[in-house]
């Protein structure tokens, strides 16, 4: 074996095939649950099988280049992506499409893309950058948070205006986690608890909504509006809980295949995977979910620099938050927000942004043999 090909094995075996393996299975569930509900003749959704494939395919290749390249160069951009991504929502405001009443969404030609979503990962980068300079790991002041505090606030501002609460709420609660894993002192995570407490009322008086109002009143009390605000949650609850604990079998689920249930290719498919999975195939799934976020923090505290592991917290903070939330959505646990599941829901923006995410795991994990 000449010198090129045992460079070539050594690389491959420096990838963490674990990540991958899992990533991979999970894409897998999601395009058996997506062909499922797209299989039938004249289904709204029968197009959406081969179009996740673009995007797999599209987002495997992102990955694997993200995986190769070094993890610094996105904090050293981050800035420049950030203008780049802010410069995108002003022109949602202005130019973009409107879809369920809301505009979130630039129309590109080939496909829709969501600015809010690639934010989402920009803002890791941007912490990523700013929390690795700190010196030591003692407690934030309030001084030290204002800048990254500023640049977070911004861009929710452009998102709930869209409006899009859903995406600006879980921004903020994946950059908070990264800050309180960045430790905060305890006096001003109080204050900050203390505000949101007090500005509680006055956002549901003026910045909520009517719709956002009705989903909030609905998951507490979904029977209140059966056949409007509550049907969502209503008919996931029944697809989930029909599924009992093996499932109907694939394409024998009632709720999606009559579609009873709506958005199932989208923010309800873990509800299509309950369905005619059961509880074991539901289980299996969170799982996969759980492995993938345990490999994030694992390759976090692996990490030679504080980039690293800054990266690799975001990141996996941002999948176990899409998952915690739009899982417990589905079940009725969550109020009903526009969240995908990575991975496994359709979409071009969410699959690639979440491809990127995983990348910058993979990157961090490659790059810490050559140290």
């Amino acid at each position: 074996m000449n010198i090129q090909s045992q460079k070539g094995l050594s690389v491959i075996k420096k990838l963490n095939w674990s990540l991958i393996v899992t990533i991979v299975t999970l894409l897998i569930i999601g395009l058996i649950n997506l062909y499922s509900i797209s299989h039938r003749t004249h289904s709204t959704t029968t197009h959406l099988f081969y179009l996740q494939l673009v995007w797999i395919t599209v987002g495997a290749c992102i990955f694997l280049c993200i995986s190769f390249i070094n993890y610094h160069f996105f904090t050293r951009v981050a800035y420049i992506l950030y203008s780049v991504n802010l410069i995108f929502l002003i022109m949602v405001h202005f130019f973009g499409s409107v879809f369920g009443g809301s505009k979130r969404w630039l129309d590109l030609g080939l496909f829709n893309y969501q600015p809010s979503e690639t934010l989402k990962i920009i803002l890791i980068f941007i912490l990523a950058r700013i929390l690795s300079v700190k010196r030591s790991w003692k407690s934030m002041t309030l001084t030290e948070l204002a800048k990254p505090l500023i640049l977070i606030l911004i861009p929710v501002l452009f998102i709930v205006f869209q409006p899009d609460l859903g995406t600006g709420l879980m921004i903020l609660i994946i950059t908070g986690s990264i800050i309180i894993f960045a430790k905060v002192h305890r006096n001003i995570l109080f204050s900050c608890i203390l505000c949101i407490l007090c500005i509680s009322p006055l956002a549901w008086n003026f910045i909520l909504k009517d719709y956002q109002k009705n989903r909030i009143l609905t998951f507490i009390s979904p029977g209140r509006d059966p056949r409007g605000t509550g049907y969502n949650t209503i008919q996931s609850k029944i697809a989930i809980g029909s599924g009992q604990f093996l499932g109907k079998g694939f394409q024998k689920g009632t709720q999606s295949q009559l579609e009873f249930l709506p958005e199932r290719h989208t923010d309800f498919i873990f509800s299509v995977l309950s369905e005619e999975h059961g509880f074991i195939g539901s289980t299996i799934t969170i799982f996969l979910f759980l492995f993938l976020i345990i490999l994030g923090f694992h390759t976090a505290f692996q990490s030679k620099d504080k980039v690293g592991v800054f990266l690799c917290i975001g990141m996996s903070f941002y999948m176990f938050w899409h998952m915690f939330i739009n899982i417990g959505m589905t079940m009725g646990l969550l109020p009903i927000v526009g969240i995908p599941l990575p991975l496994l829901s359709y979409g071009g923006s969410s699959l690639l942004t979440t491809m990127v995410a995983l990348g910058v795991i993979s990157s961090v994990s490659f790059r810490r043999y050559l140290f």
